[in-house]
Order: structure tokens, then C-alpha cells, then sequence
């Protein structure tokens, strides 16, 4: 029941202060919604020499934008897998794609791996030599210079290039047919993936490199378990026969080398949620991407193994595992509270119809008839009186035509009703009584 004296304010304050009530609450739960709904953007550093890497994050990055994904990537060019690690490290970056032998990755932890790149040593198929030990008095061409600097480190623990006179030098890609060609250098040291894009760029320099119809020779690592042991970003790996292709076909058989793994890796710090939702819409995208890009070909899970080189994010996981919470495990509390919330709103909402006047029907009309007790028992002549009288006529007459119109008080309200005209016109008769007294009274004074 509305406090007698909030029945006093006007109507059209009433709905004003229900109407920016309502504004308020609306706004408060859309921007709840907003905040709890909008992607989660995460930045991704991403750089490769040749830029592919960054053509392929950028794609994977659109296709979750136009998907809607809930975890989206903000891509920054950082041009090497070493800047990009370095952001990383700095959390100026909450992800990023990285090369196995990158240093710097002790807050790094996998979500997906990507690709593996194989070392290729190549030389002329002219070249007498088919592995890295019968090489003497060479100079090899690094293809990308410090990227692959990881690379050389870790076979010279391995081989005595000092006592075979093998020197090595950094050569640009956009030099290394020029360098080659010139006799700069004698073999070239690059690590790509085995897809036909590099492979097919591979062939092409060493076409342009050589006389007509030469071709490049792969050049075996023989000790590359040895250079794994000591160097475990690399593992030992067998490239298939004909890998290069050509009559005859190079190799000619499967040829020992070494490979090392690409990754997208997220800081350690990055909540694991987000992680999770972020894994799996890659797994969906890899799908989509897959006949535009077919290095996604090579994308899976990395190693969940507590030994990993790049230990497991706990939401990529998750998510491998199978682990996912389904919708009513991950929102329970959240439905939960949101339930009391709601029925919380409907009470209000109630009042506030209430309060604006709109059920003014299902009041009960006990108390107001009452108040007006205390104006009869006031009264000072019987004109007053009969306004009275009038008064609680027209409040009764109100309340059964609300009545008949099924909207009015229940059956007890009315017998309350009944009670308080009876009380309200023994008030009426008892004050006539004494005003008609008190005017007699005064009738024979004023005669005298």
C-alpha cells in the first residue's frame, strides 16, 4: 500500500521518477550485457622474413572478425619470429608466433603448433659432397641471417667447421641467387616448410642461379640426432625421397636433416578462458582456411608432455583435452544470481506500477477513509459536514463501480469498507448532534 503521503504527489511526478528508474535499470543491464558480451581482442605478434606468416595470421585474424568469434587478434608486424618474441616477453603482446630456437620464451606457453621448418642445406647438383662432413673449403650462405643464426650454433657443437675450412654468411633472400651465382658462396642454409610454395621458390633460385638445367642437391646432416641431443628445439627428421623433385629425383632417398617447430604462444598471464574459446575457433577457422592456405595442412595440437619445449597454455589444454565446461557448468552461478536478480527487477517493477498510480484499483480505500475521521470530528458548521459526507459518497461510489468492474478490493476489503462508512457516519451524526447543540445554546444568549 503507498504511503499516504506519496499518494499526494502529482501524477505526472510520480511517472517521471518511475520512467527514469526504469531508463536507469535498462541502461545499467544493457551495459552489463555490453561489457560481458563484446570480444575479448588479443594482440598477436607475428613477423617472418618472406611475410607469410603474416599473411596467414591475418587471415586466421578476419575470418574470427566475420565470424564473430568471442576472442579476436589484433596483429602487429614485427618482421622476425625474434621481435615478435621479444613483445611477447614485454607483455606488449598477448600472443605471438614464434620459431622453437627463438630465444626469450620463458612466459611463453603453446596454444597451437603451426608448422615445422626443415633445415635444407643446398648446393648446386654439380657439387660433388652429399653430406655435411665430406664439405671442405665452402662458404654457405645463411638465408635470413640471424633467424637461422640458432641453426648454425647448434651444429658447430656438433661439426669441426674450423679444421674443414666452412665458413658461413648472411645472405638476404633477395641476394641469394646473385651470391650463389657469383661463387660468393657454395651452398645455401635455409629452414622452410616442405610445401610446394617454398619448395617451388627453392627450384626457382637455384634455376636462376645455374647453368641451364641445373638444379639444387641437398646436402645430408648425417649427425643430426647428435645436434638434437644437445640442442632439443631440433629434432632429428627424414626428408622423403624426391622431396625437390626432378629427373633424377632429389633426393634420391629419404635424406637426414633437421627440423624445428613453429608455435602460437600466449603469455602465461593470459586467462585461460580466453585461451580455451580462442583454441577453438582456430580449430574451425584452420578448416576454413585450410584450400587458401594448405601450410593450416601441418597446424595440431602441441605436446602436452610436462617435459614440452614450450610447456601447454592450461587453456589450449583444456580444450585438447576435451575438458570444456558445457554451457550450464561454465554459467551456473551466473544464471543463479541472475535469477534472483530478475525476480528482484519484477518486484520493483510491481512497486513502481504501483507507485505511478497504474494499480490505484487494488488499494484498499480503509485508510483514507479514516483520515477522514479526524476532519469530521474538526468540523465547525454542518456545510463542512455535507462537503464531507460528499466526499466519502463519491469514494464509495468509485470503489464498487472498480468493483463491478472486477477490478476493485477483494470481499474482506469491503466488509472493511462497510465497517469504516458505519464508524464514518456515527462520526457525522454525533458532530451534528453537538454543532446543533452548541447553536441552540447560543440562540437564547443572543434574545436577551
Amino acid at each position: 500500500m503507498a504511503s499516504p503521503a506519496i499518494t499526494l504527489w502529482p501524477r505526472w511526478l510520480r511517472l517521471t521518477i518511475v520512467g527514469v528508474a526504469t531508463a536507469a535499470i535498462i541502461s545499467g543491464g544493457w551495459l552489463s550485457y555490453r561489457y560481458f558480451a563484446k570480444p575479448v581482442v588479443l594482440t598477436v605478434a607475428v613477423g617472418s622474413a618472406d611475410g607469410e606468416a603474416l599473411s596467414l595470421i591475418s587471415a586466421v585474424a578476419a575470418r574470427l572478425t566475420t565470424s564473430n568469434a568471442h576472442v579476436r587478434l589484433k596483429v602487429v608486424d614485427t618482421n622476425t619470429s625474434a621481435k615478435a618474441s621479444e613483445l611477447l616477453a614485454a607483455h606488449k603482446a598477448d600472443l605471438a608466433v614464434v620459431r622453437g630456437d627463438t630465444g626469450g620464451l620463458g612466459d611463453a606457453r603453446s596454444v597451437l603448433l603451426l608448422t615445422h621448418g626443415v633445415v635444407l642445406l643446398m648446393t648446386p647438383s654439380t657439387v660433388s659432397g652429399d653430406s655435411l662432413g665430406d664439405l671442405r673449403n665452402t662458404k654457405i650462405g645463411v638465408i635470413g641471417g640471424p633467424i637461422n643464426r640458432p641453426a648454425v650454433e647448434a651444429l658447430k657443437q656438433v661439426y669441426q667447421f674450423d679444421r674443414a675450412k666452412i665458413e658461413f654468411q648472411d645472405v638476404a633472400i633477395a641476394d641469394a641467387t646473385a651470391a650463389l651465382s657469383s661463387g660468393q658462396v657454395h651452398a645455401l642454409l635455409a629452414v622452410v616448410p616442405l610445401t610446394e610454395k617454398y619448395l617451388a621458390k627453392v627450384r626457382q633460385l637455384f634455376q636462376k642461379a645455374g647453368a641451364k638445367g641445373s638444379g639444387p642437391k641437398l646436402i645430408e646432416i648425417e649427425s643430426a640426432g647428435a645436434v638434437a641431443n644437445i640442442a632439443r628445439y631440433y629434432e632429428s627428421y627424414d626428408i622423403p625421397k624426391g622431396t625437390l623433385r626432378g629427373a633424377p629425383p632429389a633426393p634420391s632417398d629419404d635424406l637426414t636433416s633437421l627440423r624445428v617447430s613453429y608455435f602460437l604462444v600466449a603469455n602465461k598471464s593470459v586467462s585461460a578462458e580466453d585461451i580455451t574459446d580462442l583454441t577453438q575457433s582456430l580449430v574451425d577457422v584452420r578448416r576454413d582456411l585450410l584450400s587458401q592456405y594448405p601450410i593450416l595442412a601441418q597446424a595440431a595440437a602441441p605436446s602436452t608432455d610436462a617435459n614440452a619445449l614450450i610447456p601447454i597454455h592450461p587453456g589450449a589444454a583444456t580444450y585438447y583435452n576435451g575438458n570444456q565446461q558445457s554451457f550450464l557448468d561454465k554459467y551456473d552461478d551466473k544464471l543463479y544470481y541472475g535469477s534472483l536478480l530478475l525476480g528482484s527487477l519484477i518486484s520493483i517493477v510491481i512497486a513502481a506500477w504501483r507507485f505511478a498510480g497504474s494499480g490505484n484499483g487494488s488499494q484498499s480505500m480503509v485508510e483514507p477513509l479514516y483520515e477522514l475521521g479526524n476532519e469530521i470530528k474538526g468540523a465547525k458548521s454542518e456545510a463542512e459536514l455535507d462537503k464531507v459526507e460528499k466526499r466519502i459518497d463519491d469514494m464509495l461510489k468509485a470503489e464498487l463501480a472498480r468493483n463491478a468492474s472486477g477490478e476493485g478490493a477483494d470481499s474482506n476489503d469491503m466488509a472493511a469498507l462497510g465497517l469504516a462508512a458505519h464508524r464514518l457516519q456515527h462520526l457525522m451524526n454525533h458532530r451534528r448532534t453537538l454543532l446543533r447543540s452548541a447553536s441552540a445554546a447560543r440562540e437564547p444568549v443572543a434574545a436577551q
